[in-house]
């Protein structure tokens, strides 16, 4: 198993922040656009547990697949975890945590992974996807800082 962990300081107060956050109608918004992110049924502005998004995505050759996650646990302003049930990994656990700290709010996110095929997952880890996570963060790291000037 992997695990790619990311925080950043979010300059704006704490319920600013959740409430961007924890809106999955947001997500596209900092994604990349090249993943090809689109949400394929109609989902609220607010997340609870239980809530099942499904979208597709094009994370690697631009090939699209289908990825289901479900928001497993919401603490309001404190943290939620979304985790896959359908999609290129073989487990996906994505916690994200709130912090209200003396600037602002510190975000981190802590994703839990392990891949399919083995050895060969194994083998891309380095060169593909734990490239493509970094850069998927590193974008959605530059939106949030332009988003909350």
């Amino acid at each position: 198993m992997y695990q790619f962990k990311r925080t950043q300081l979010v300059k704006t107060d704490l319920q600013t922040c959740w409430d961007f956050f924890s809106s999955p109608k947001n997500l596209k918004k900092i994604t990349p656009e090249y993943m090809g992110f689109d949400v394929l049924l109609d989902i609220p502005e607010k997340m609870y547990p239980g809530l099942m998004i499904e979208y597709t995505v094009k994370p690697v050759f631009s090939i699209p697949m289908k990825w289901i996650t479900e928001i497993t646990h919401v603490e309001p302003l404190k943290f939620f975890v979304d985790e896959q049930r359908k999609g290129p990994y073989k487990i996906w656990h994505h916690e994200h945590h709130f912090e209200s700290v003396e600037n602002g709010v510190m975000m981190t996110d802590i994703v839990s992974y392990e891949l399919p095929m083995g050895f060969l997952g194994r083998i891309a880890h380095p060169f593909i996807v734990e490239k493509k996570l970094k850069e998927i963060f590193d974008y959605r790291f530059k939106v949030v800082v332009e988003y909350f000037k």
